[in-house]
């Protein structure tokens, strides 16, 4: 068994005090003696509007972020998984989700397929699709010290074709770094997890951005781990004060038992490849 960590956070429009509240969990992620770091969607921040979005994406801070994060990395000896933002083009940026190693490198970049558009009655109006990029393909799982990794964003927990497609291509683990909003967490974000979970017979890990971010902003929180068997092994909760972190033992011999005990031979005769 291998030591995961999973970070909790409030990102704001000020980059340079998320990259304080992210490099205070590397800190003490590493000083646990966790291998791996599991940090939020949009980390290095959560704008009050596009413009501003587009602002801090070109900013110096926002560059300086994720190298921060890259000299932490190596000088910690840890994996850190982090959601950030990165400009597609001249109007649009990408939501871009990514693996630095325990040398400092950037080793895969994972761009959010599915976007985030939607009108809740009594609750926020969101349409990341107007100056955001979708991804136009799924990462390949990837070897880590904790297991082989799969990696999505937040609306992505919503279709199983993707975490179906993972777990095909040989996922052990896979990550839902996210900003859940508040209605649509209490409504649907623990069954889905655990869903994602149950039918890929795989770990799931999902870091998620808590409290309020601005006047019209708020997160739901509850970062989580379910393992493979559904349950819920370790989860923070909603409220935020300061940053936090939880560990959990990644056990891939609890993966292969679930797996073997239980095999899901699908019925690719009748229906089609995922």
């Amino acid at each position: 068994m291998v030591l995961a960590a999973v970070g909790q956070l409030c990102a704001t429009a000020c980059i340079k005090s998320n990259l304080i509240q992210c490099q205070t969990l590397v800190r003490k992620a590493a000083l646990a003696g966790a291998k791996v770091l599991f940090l939020p969607e949009a980390s290095d921040y959560i704008a009050t509007s596009a413009e501003e979005s587009f602002a801090l994406a070109n900013s110096s801070d926002c560059a300086h972020f994720i190298s921060a994060l890259k000299d932490d990395a190596r000088q910690e000896g840890i994996h850190i998984n982090v959601g950030i933002h990165e400009v597609a083009s001249g109007h649009r940026l990408k939501n871009s989700l990514v693996w630095i190693d325990d040398k400092g490198t950037v080793t895969q970049n994972y761009q959010k397929i599915h976007l985030f558009d939607v009108e809740i009655k009594d609750g926020p109006i969101l349409q990341e699709s107007k100056n955001v990029e979708p991804g136009q393909k799924i990462i390949s799982p990837f070897d880590t010290p904790i297991g082989r990794v799969g990696l999505a964003i937040c609306f992505d927990l919503r279709f199983p074709e993707m975490s179906l497609a993972l777990r095909r291509q040989g996922a052990e683990i896979i990550t839902y770094p996210s900003a859940f909003t508040v209605p649509t967490g209490k409504a649907h974000w623990e069954p889905l997890l655990r869903a994602r979970a149950i039918e890929t017979q795989s770990y799931v890990i999902a870091a998620a951005q808590a409290g309020s971010h601005n006047e019209t902003r708020r997160s739901y929180g509850h970062s989580m781990v379910v393992n493979p068997w559904g349950e819920i092994m370790a989860e923070l909760g909603e409220d935020f004060t300061e940053p936090r972190f939880m560990t959990v033992d990644i056990d891939l011999d609890l993966v292969s038992k679930i797996r073997r005990e239980m095999p899901l031979l699908r019925r690719t005769d009748v229906y089609p490849e995922v």
